[in-house]
């Protein structure tokens, strides 16, 4: 698997060490063995997982500029935890409202030694942080006004940016938005064996 990896990452243009290699199979065997049990996500296949759940969140690695993340609706911590080991000098709160999940990621966290990973349960709109967050992301909402509306007190006031990573771009979804938020860019993502388009949408208050 960490072979299949490797040529996924080189494809895609990024690059990863041997620790890094080594922490996403072993995600992918986590989250393989617990999903048995806890239904943590509809990819039966490990195979799979390395397209549609690991290459799927590091490629949007190089657009993360600031070091305070939030992953929003994580799940099992997609694309947070992917990210948090690509990234080992960000930090990343990931939060869910489903307390399997944040167990889940609790022991991956353990088992894997991943330092940069904080895993809250708490539903979004509740959810008060000390401070702002350099960037809000989600892979999960359902459209892109839904997760600026109920996630606008999350990011930091000036600087702070939502990151939204979606499939196919829809314009009607982006001119939902309210009026108060605007798109900064969209960057469209090279996810090798994956099918269907995907991109990074950045938008900013």
């Amino acid at each position: 698997m960490k072979q299949r990896l490797q040529q996924l990452v080189d494809q895609a243009g990024l690059v990863v060490t041997e620790q890094q290699l080594e922490q996403l199979t072993g995600y992918v065997a986590l989250l393989h063995k617990w999903n048995k049990a806890y239904n943590l996500t509809s990819v039966r296949d490990p195979n799979d997982m390395l397209v549609k759940h690991i290459m799927d969140s590091i490629v949007v690695a190089p657009q993360l500029d600031g070091q305070q993340y939030i992953d929003v609706g994580t799940g099992p911590g997609l694309p947070g935890i992917p990210l948090a080991i690509m990234c080992p000098e960000k930090s990343f709160v990931l939060l869910d409202s489903l307390g399997k999940r944040i167990r889940f990621i609790r022991q991956v966290a353990h088992e894997l030694g991943i330092k940069n990973v904080t895993p809250v349960q708490s539903r979004v709109e509740e959810f008060q942080p000390d401070q702002g967050f350099d960037g809000v992301l989600s892979r999960a909402f359902a459209s892109v006004s839904d997760m600026v509306n109920w996630c606008k007190h999350l990011p930091a006031e000036t600087h702070g940016r939502f990151l939204a990573l979606k499939g196919q771009l829809n314009q009607d979804e982006l001119s939902e938005l309210p009026e108060w938020c605007q798109v900064e860019t969209v960057h469209s993502l090279n996810v090798p064996e994956l099918e269907g388009e995907r991109h990074l949408v950045i938008l900013k208050k």
